[in-house]
C-alpha cells in the first residue's frame, strides 16, 4: 500500500525514520511485539529503532520496512 503524495514524508535523522516505522506499524495496527516476532528480532530492538536509536544496525532497519511495507527512496538535490 502505497501513501498518497501528500503523505510523502523526507526522512533526514534516525529520529525521523523510527518515527515513520513507528507510524506505519501502528497503521497496520500492530504491536512493537508483532513486528518483532515478524522480523526475528527482540521488543526492545524495535523500541529502540523507533525511538531513533542511531546503534541500530541499517540492515535491520531496512528489514523492518520491508517488513511492514514502508518504501524508502532517495531524493536528488
Amino acid at each position: 500500500m502505497s501513501l498518497p503524495e501528500q503523505q510523502v514524508k523526507h526522512l533526514v535523522t534516525a529520529e525521523d525514520l523510527g518515527r515513520a516505522i513507528r507510524d506505519r506499524r501502528k497503521m497496520l495496527g500492530m504491536t512493537q511485539a508483532d513486528l518483532a516476532m515478524q522480523a526475528g528480532v527482540s521488543t526492545p530492538t524495535v523500541s529502540a529503532i523507533e525511538n531513533g536509536k542511531e546503534t541500530a544496525q541499517i540492515g535491520l532497519v531496512l528489514q523492518l520496512c520491508e517488513d511492514i511495507g514502508l518504501r524508502l527512496t532517495t531524493v536528488k538535490g
